[in-house]
């Protein structure tokens, strides 16, 4: 299968000139680079304005340094963001498993998905700090709100998936995103996805098998066997694992609202006000592990999907929160020695202002993980 990079230009991260000019649009918003600079600077007051300030001019004279993806990378993104968001919002963050991911091979990572941004942020990190090549990562283009948040996702290496289209359209848009992966991964470049199509919003990770599907229709018109493609693509599992989720309560309220209207129509920008509670609140301790690369022979999409499920449920950290909510939903204090010393009262206390079903939805969403665990 043929690959002209060209072809692929709208949906593919940006390259060469293409950075080079997303960089002069930045650099001409300050105002918009000062608004992540407040997810990291809380407050308010002159001191921590001017915190912001500084902290704006110093990206603006880093921007200078940066022509590609691994530039902004290894200077802005990996080098100075996240530094900032992991040492102001979490207790730790720990990764699992890197050891097997190999410098000289090029992998499909599939994680569960429960933050918009920092999913695939988090994982690009682990790879920055030991030095392993970074991953490119698919994005909806429901999150491209403007222009500057378009260059923002290009410039990290964003993959786009195009939603809301005609049906026909969107079988060739898929063709096309499937193109796209396959050779990207055998050019010797890795490539972040998610499990499924938007964030569990209820702790239940499940692939959808027609993600699996997807990675097929594009090398399959070279007549390649399903299973050799799966192969191919180096598939690894990931389960990553936020000890707090900043927007729980919000995912809650949305589910609730669309069981009881059929559905749920966004606010604008609702979803960057999302990713900007995600980055900015606090989230404990915070694991990423890697699974085990998939090298047997898969015959379905299904039988993929199932063996990524259980690697991701298998190696998600539980915290003592996942297991108090479980005993208590249940009546029980049969796991009482994983959350001994919690502040079950706090952590109560935390969901009271909520309506039953919100708070009972919430509780779930921490329980779910173990129930996924145990195989319930």
């Amino acid at each position: 299968m043929s690959f002209d990079r060209e072809q692929y230009k709208d949906i593919a991260p940006y390259v060469g000139k293409d950075v080079d000019e997303a960089i002069v649009r930045l650099s001409q918003h300050p105002e918009f680079l000062y608004a992540f600079a407040a997810s990291l600077f809380k407050g308010d007051g002159p001191e921590v304005d001017e915190k912001r300030k500084q902290f704006v001019k110093y990206v603006l004279s880093l921007l200078k340094n940066v022509h590609s993806y691994d530039d902004f990378q290894h200077v802005i993104t990996s080098g100075l963001f996240l530094k900032n968001v992991i040492s102001n919002t979490m207790e730790s963050f720990t990764v699992s498993g890197i050891e097997k991911i190999k410098n000289d091979k090029s992998y499909l990572f599939i994680s569960n998905h429960r933050d918009i941004v920092l999913d695939c942020a988090l994982l690009d990190y682990a790879l920055f700090e030991k030095e392993k090549p970074l991953c490119e990562m698919a994005i909806g283009d429901n999150l491209l709100k403007s222009q500057l948040i378009l260059d923002i996702f290009k410039l990290n290496g964003a993959i786009i998936v195009k939603r809301d289209l005609p049906v026909r359209e969107k079988y060739i848009e898929t063709v096309r995103l499937s193109e796209y992966f396959y050779n990207t991964i055998q050019g010797g470049k890795n490539i972040w996805l998610a499990q499924k199509s938007g964030r569990s919003k209820d702790g239940i990770d499940v692939t959808h098998p027609a993600i699996i599907k997807m990675l097929y229709l594009g090398p399959k018109k070279d007549k390649l066997s399903f299973s050799d493609v799966i192969k191919n693509y180096h598939i690894v599992p990931v389960s990553i694992s936020y000890e707090m989720d900043p927007n729980a309560i919000n995912k809650a309220r949305e589910e609730i609202k669309t069981k009881e209207e059929g559905e749920y129509n966004k606010k604008p920008l609702e979803d960057v006000i999302s990713m900007v509670k995600g980055i900015r609140e606090w989230k404990g301790r915070v694991n990423l592990t890697f699974g085990d690369e998939l090298t047997d022979t898969y015959q379905t999409p299904e039988e993929v999907a199932a063996e990524v499920d259980r690697q991701i449920h298998a190696n998600y950290t539980l915290w003592p929160n996942n297991w108090f909510s479980y005993d208590y939903l249940n009546n029980s204090n049969e796991n009482s020695d994983k959350y001994e010393g919690f502040d079950k009262d706090g952590f109560l206390a935390g969901f009271s202002h909520l309506t039953p079903e919100v708070r009972d939805f919430v509780l779930n969403s921490f329980t779910n993980p173990v129930r996924s665990f145990l195989g319930e």
